[in-house]
């Protein structure tokens, strides 16, 4: 087995100490964990403040930059995690998110939480991926 931490240079450096994505091979598949992403650009500023539509895109956009980069798609997703602060767009959000994941999407999960680690994030999600050999 073989464990790799990676740091995309296509999003913003972590804020703090984690990886943005861990990858694990084993004999027969690559598992890959992602860290929680919120709607920062490159620069790491936040996109969209006040509207989960917009931070909803911004979030899978890092999302997708973060599985192509280890050699995986939404199509790979096997389980996914949603961190709301707001539900107040709720459809939009979905709406984007279904934009991104295959016709039968993952296992999910979602959850509203008082806040997030940065104040102006109103999502966060992190997500499993599977890319077999």
């Amino acid at each position: 087995m073989k464990v790799t931490r990676t740091n995309p240079a296509t999003v913003a450096p972590p804020i703090g100490s984690y990886s943005h994505a861990v990858r694990v091979e084993t004999g027969e598949a690559t598992w890959i964990y992602l860290s929680g992403q919120i709607a920062n650009d490159g620069s790491g500023e936040i996109v969209g403040v006040g509207d989960l539509r917009a931070q909803t895109e911004q979030v899978f956009e890092n999302l997708a930059r973060i599985l192509e980069a280890n050699g995986a798609g939404f199509e790979h997703v096997v389980k996914i995690q949603t961190y709301f602060t707001t539900l107040d767009d709720l459809a939009g959000s979905r709406e984007v998110r279904s934009r991104y994941l295959p016709a039968e999407p993952p296992a999910s999960t979602a959850v509203q939480v008082a806040a997030l680690v940065v104040p102006e994030a109103l999502i966060e999600v992190d997500a499993v991926a599977v890319v077999g050999r």
